[in-house]
């Protein structure tokens, strides 16, 4: 399936499983065949969700590259960096390990100072990018969001697929669905805005639960229009959603996976921590409601 039309449907951006600090890829492998099983239309190694800050550029091609070899789905790879060369090397390294596109964020720590800073910076990137690209807006982290009128400067050339955007803004969403072409990809990342966003228009959703329950995303982006995409979001994804939002998405993804036994750990990397008893029984209860009412 190409990429684009990929993006058209639910992508998971993948957990980096560890053993003992060091990358597990028998249990990526287990990951990945959950997520085909589960029916995901894409995946995205080396993101948020994946710790990619946590990885050297040598484990971030790695993970990339067990990725590629072991999937039928099309991957996008993180390539997520402060400076232009940096972020066109990231990008390198990806199309080296056979991804099918890139994710880049606006430079973060030096954040923009107008946005025809980022504008400028995604431009520089485009130049020399050897993947098509996934513009990734995720303010919380980067210190400043992609602003709208930045997204729609580059929506139009073709080396751009589309944005990811994890803001949260369900407005902010909507303007960039607003002006930018019916081509570019506007892909939901926050979880608990999902189907609000499919309903308003989104072409689908890059959720970091979609890893833990992958069949529940699928089934309510297909039936997003119905009462039943309704029913999964409110009583299915949102509850799983904010048992997890206060333990972080790395830590609590991989908890909710240890959970439903797809992972043997739940170990992360400094300076991220896993989740507590309390949190793991949490978040091990919403598991338990989000399968039920998903039908698992």
């Amino acid at each position: 399936m190409a990429i684009r039309d990929a993006l058209r449907g639910i992508t998971a951006p993948t957990v980096t499983p560890f053993d003992d600090g060091a990358i597990d890829e028998a249990a990526l492998t287990d990951l990945l065949d959950h997520l085909e099983d589960g029916g995901i239309d894409a995946v995205f190694p080396c993101g948020t969700t994946g710790e990619f800050p946590s990885l050297t550029a040598d484990e971030q091609h790695r993970v990339v590259e067990a990725t590629v070899e072991r999937v039928d789905v099309p991957v996008v790879a993180g390539a997520a960096a402060t400076n232009v060369a940096d972020t066109v090397a990231a990008i390198d390294r990806a199309a080296e390990a056979g991804a099918d596109a890139a994710a880049i964020v606006a430079p973060y720590f030096t954040t923009a100072n107008t946005p025809a800073g980022n504008r400028e910076f995604f431009e520089a990137v485009l130049e020399d990018a050897a993947l098509p690209v996934l513009l990734y807006n995720i303010p919380q982290c980067t210190g400043r969001r992609i602003e709208p009128e930045t997204v729609a400067a580059v929506a139009d050339r073709d080396e751009v697929l589309g944005i990811k955007d994890s803001s949260g803004d369900l407005a902010y969403f909507l303007s960039v669905l607003r002006a930018t072409p019916d081509e570019f990809r506007c892909l939901q990342g926050y979880d608990a805005l999902l189907v609000p966003a499919l309903r308003m228009g989104a072409d689908g959703g890059i959720n970091a639960l979609s890893n833990v329950v992958p069949e529940v995303f699928g089934e309510a982006f297909a039936r997003a229009d119905e009462e039943r995409g309704r029913e999964l979001q409110r009583d299915a994804i949102s509850p799983l959603f904010e048992a997890c939002t206060s333990h972080g998405f790395a830590p609590a993804t991989k908890a909710a996976l240890a959970e439903r036994s797809v992972l043997d750990a739940d170990e992360v990397r400094p300076p991220l921590v896993g989740v507590d008893d309390a949190g793991t029984e949490t978040i091990g209860d919403a598991l338990e409601t989000a399968l039920e009412v998903g039908g698992q």
